[in-house]
């Protein structure tokens, strides 16, 4: 079966537009920031824990740039010189002083900042200063599996269309500069091998079609993803999603219910033509941010994947018109990155 490049394209483009928009709209009520009617469904107003302008967007997508201009520079994201520009990028970030910042990021990038392990632009070995002291911190604290990775991992899945295991290993990789546990790399390998699929084929893809990515003794440690009894709890199991597993399933739930309510709302005519719509986009993120928690990284995570089945027309044009975020870019500027990234 023959790959359509213009579709590949859209659908790759919709993967970070909906990593985007997913996050300006999670943005305002992160933590209860503000009140959320999810019969109203989010609206992009701004404030939350950064005072953001309304569609403006947060760490989540600020982190996901990081990694996205060093894929569509044509630099490998799993080479030496990829790894330090990436890490290279998250300290640059940091040293501009973003309105919010996860605790585990904050935790590892402040005092190599003040340690001036970096100074400007990419410094040679630098990823791997970052990965070291990552793995001490682990081993200080030993909680390093918080979303942080999980929730800047979308690019990632688009550098490598073509080869699964590569993109699982970068993932991973990638991850590791700041999260070391294994549970956050394990989610990021996840969640990029659905949207590396999902472009690819257009159909909705989820996370446990990388399982078997996973070395083997890790895959007990996703036994609830492999057998679905994650969903048992409900959405209310799913508000702890500051933890990086939690935060995949919450993802996973708005997701799913978005797929259930397009196919519900077309007849067996139209069934394979169902999820690409405006409708199925907002369905999800309402779901993602009516879950409650970190609203923002669980709509960006699951906007995504959402936005690699519906492409760029699927993500609502009103959302569209108004995301936007550091490093002064728009919509326009992710339509035109995800091109560079593929073409690279």
């Amino acid at each position: 079966m023959g790959v359509n490049v213009e579709k590949v394209l859209d659908r790759a483009a919709g993967t970070l537009l909906g990593t985007a928009c997913g996050d300006a709209l999670g943005v305002p009520y992160e933590f209860g920031s503000a009140p959320y009617d999810p019969r109203q469904g989010p609206e992009s107003i701004g404030g939350g824990l950064g005072d953001y302008a309304p569609g403006e967007w947060s760490d989540d997508t600020q982190m996901a740039m990081c990694i996205a201009r060093v894929a569509a520079s044509g630099v490998s994201i799993d080479s030496p010189e990829g790894l330090d520009a990436i890490a290279s990028g998250f300290l640059e970030w940091m040293a501009g002083d973003p309105a919010d910042v996860g605790n585990q990021t904050r935790a590892l990038l402040t005092p190599m900042l003040a340690d001036q392990e970096w100074t400007e632009g990419a410094v040679a070995g630098i990823a791997a200063r970052m990965t070291q002291r990552a793995r001490a911190l682990h081993e200080s604290t030993g909680h390093t599996a918080g979303n942080g990775a999980l929730m800047r991992t979308a690019p990632v899945a688009l550098a490598f269309l073509d080869d699964r295991e590569r993109t699982a290993k970068a993932a991973r990789r990638i991850a590791e500069l700041t999260h070391t546990d294994a549970l956050a790399g394990d989610s990021c390998v996840l969640w990029c091998e659905a949207i590396r699929t999902t472009v690819l084929t257009g159909e909705l893809v989820g996370p446990e079609a990388g399982l078997d990515l996973l070395p083997a003794p890790r895959c007990e440690a996703w036994a609830a993803l492999a057998d679905g009894s994650w969903r048992d709890g409900g959405p209310a199991a799913l508000r702890g999603n500051g933890f990086t597993v939690t935060a995949l399933y919450a993802a996973l739930h708005a997701v799913e219910q978005a797929a259930e309510q397009a196919i519900e709302q077309v007849d067996d005519r139209d069934r394979e033509h169902a999820g690409a719509s405006e409708d199925t986009f907002r369905a999800g993120i309402t779901t993602a941010v009516a879950i409650g928690g970190d609203t923002d990284t669980v709509a960006a995570i699951a906007g995504a994947l959402l936005g690699a089945r519906v492409g760029v027309a699927g993500v609502p044009a009103a959302w569209r018109r108004v995301v936007h975020g550091s490093p002064g870019m728009d919509a326009e500027d992710l339509t035109r990155m995800a091109g560079k990234i593929l073409r690279a």
